[in-house]
C-alpha cells in the first residue's frame, strides 16, 4: 500500500509539472516580451486596421529588438498594471508614454529619456476660458490612475476632487458632458487624439503649466542589468543615426 502510495505522487507531480507547463506558454529567449497600453496614442495604441499595437513607444522597441538581433512580442496591458506586470515577469520591458519619475526608480530601472512632456489641461471645447490652476478651486477635475501628475494634483490642495480614470478616452467624455470640470492628461497624448478627432468635443488649455514635466524612458526589472545595457546602448545608436527623432516624428512628436 506505501508503494502504491508513492507511485500515485509521482504520477500527480508529473502531471502537475505538464499542466504548469501547458498554462504559461513559453517564449524563446531571444524574444523580447514588451509591456503596451492601447491608450496611450501616439506612443501606444491599437491599430484599427490591422488589428495590432501601434505607436512611437512600439516602433522603438520594435528598433531596439531588431538592433540586438531579437524578435518582439507586445503584450497589452492597462497603464496601472505595466509595472505590476513587469515586476512579476510577465513582460520583459515596458515601452508606453511612461515618464521615469522617483517613486517609479523604487521598483523598477528605467532607460535613456527618449522624449520630454508634462501634463495638459484640457477642458469642454465649448468653454472658451484661459484657465490657472488656481483658477478650477473646489472643481472636481479627472486624471488617469497611474500617471505621476494623480498624487501631485491632489497635492495641491486646489480641487474639490481628483477623480481618476482607467482611461483618457473616459476624462474627455465626463468633461464633455459637463460631468467634470477639467481633465488632465499626458500632453502630446490629448493634443495628438484632439488633432486626429476635432468632434471629441474638447480643447487643450494653452495657458496651463504643467507641474510634472519629465522623461519618457523605457523600464525595465531591477534584477535585469543586462537587458538595460543593451536597451541604453540601442537608444544611443538610434539617436546618433537619427533614427530615433525619424519615429517621434511619425507621430508628430
Amino acid at each position: 500500500m506505501h508503494m502504491k502510495k508513492k507511485i500515485v505522487s509521482a504520477a500527480f507531480a508529473v502531471l502537475s509539472c505538464c499542466v504548469a507547463t501547458w498554462a504559461v506558454p513559453a517564449v524563446a529567449a531571444d524574444t523580447l516580451v514588451v509591456g503596451v497600453t492601447t491608450t496611450g496614442v501616439p506612443f501606444t495604441f491599437m491599430d484599427t486596421a490591422t488589428q495590432k499595437p501601434s505607436g512611437a513607444m512600439v516602433d522603438l522597441a520594435a528598433a531596439i529588438a531588431e538592433d540586438n538581433g531579437m524578435s518582439v512580442q507586445f503584450e497589452q496591458v492597462a497603464f496601472s498594471a505595466l509595472i505590476p506586470s513587469l515586476t512579476s515577469g510577465k513582460i520583459n520591458i515596458i515601452s508606453a508614454g511612461m515618464l521615469a519619475t522617483d517613486k517609479r526608480r523604487e521598483v523598477v530601472d528605467f532607460s535613456l529619456p527618449v522624449y520630454t512632456y508634462g501634463e495638459g489641461m484640457f477642458v469642454a471645447a465649448t468653454d472658451a476660458k484661459e484657465y490657472l490652476l488656481s483658477d478650477l478651486k473646489g472643481e472636481v477635475v479627472g486624471a488617469q490612475i497611474g500617471t505621476s501628475f494623480a498624487e501631485a494634483l491632489k497635492a495641491t490642495g486646489t480641487f474639490s476632487e481628483v477623480k481618476l480614470y482607467d482611461s483618457i478616452a473616459d476624462i474627455m467624455r465626463d468633461v464633455k458632458l459637463g460631468r467634470i470640470k477639467a481633465g488632465f492628461g499626458d500632453q502630446p497624448i490629448v493634443s495628438y487624439q484632439i488633432s486626429k478627432n476635432p468632434d471629441l468635443g474638447i480643447r487643450l488649455v494653452k495657458s496651463y503649466q504643467p507641474l510634472k514635466p519629465g522623461d519618457v524612458s523605457l523600464a525595465v526589472a531591477k534584477d535585469n542589468a543586462a537587458l538595460l545595457e543593451k536597451v541604453n546602448a540601442s537608444i544611443r545608436k538610434l539617436q546618433e543615426t537619427g533614427k530615433l527623432s525619424e519615429i517621434l516624428a511619425k507621430y508628430s512628436l
